[in-house]
């Protein structure tokens, strides 16, 4: 169920102009041609080099949800000095990526709250040794972009805000390998979210779109590449690129 005003168990004076589905905050305000670009991390990084020096090129800042595996991971440490040096969001995606619940529709948990903020407290330790105050990590991406009410809840009781992908477009599923039943092509993918920035009336105003750092070897045909083509697109439609808090903070 999507949500335009409020949410279940915020301050109900809360009345900013966001969209939110199962307690997590999907899209932002869609007043300015602002997107939020959101990378996930846990394994791959093969993109993150490129992706970084696209960022820089056209002047933008993006968000990168990491988990602690990731961070933990020494081969990454240029990058996530990069990240911190070159002023984008750093935020949590779990510490061990855990899977909170079946695929099969069902709300049963496969964790419990203490086993939840072991793991999400995990993975903020290691963001603050990274140089990030605390009080600055206000989001967080769940693993798989899963989630329920329930961790949607668990969650802003450490103090945070869930958020998720703006659905519409194919951007998420860069990760899928050619070999996979639910691969889809980069070329596909670019297209899906231009179609939808042309199809939507507010266009992709207050977007979050999701991306990943790396999809691995599986996967050959690597989205990264086009990175530059599309926000040089979307920059020619008038679109800045905003870190999430920017885009979220200012209403």
């Amino acid at each position: 169920m999507l949500q335009v005003r409020g949410v279940p168990g915020s301050d109900a004076g809360d009345q900013r102009p966001f969209q939110y589905a199962k307690g997590g905050i999907i899209r932002g305000p869609v007043s300015a041609r602002k997107v939020a670009l959101a990378f996930t991390g846990h394994e791959y990084a093969e993109g993150a080099e490129t992706i970084l020096r696209v960022l820089k090129g056209h002047k933008a800042k993006a968000s990168f949800f990491l988990t602690g595996a990731f961070l933990s991971n020494t081969n990454h440490d240029p990058i996530i000095r990069r990240i911190v040096l070159e002023g984008h969001y750093l935020g949590p995606h779990s510490d061990q990526h855990l899977l909170y619940l079946p695929w099969d529709g069902s709300t049963n948990l496969l964790v419990s709250r203490g086993e939840f903020e072991a793991d999400l407290e995990a993975n903020l330790r290691k963001i603050v040794d990274r140089g990030v105050a605390r009080k600055r990590v206000r989001y967080f991406l769940p693993p798989y972009e899963h989630y329920s009410s329930t961790i949607s809840e668990w969650t802003r009781g450490l103090g945070l805000t869930l958020i998720n992908l703006t659905p519409g477009t194919r951007s998420n599923a860069d990760y899928t390998g050619e070999a996979e039943r639910n691969f889809v092509p980069s070329k596909t993918i670019h297209e899906s979210i231009l179609a939808r920035e042309a199809a939507d009336p507010q266009g992709l105003n207050g977007f979050l779109l999701l991306l990943h750092l790396g999809a691995g070897p599986t996967r050959t045909d690597k989205f990264h590449l086009h990175f530059a083509s599309l926000l040089d697109e979307l920059g020619r439609r008038g679109y800045k690129f905003v870190r999430v808090d920017s885009l979220l903070d200012s209403n």
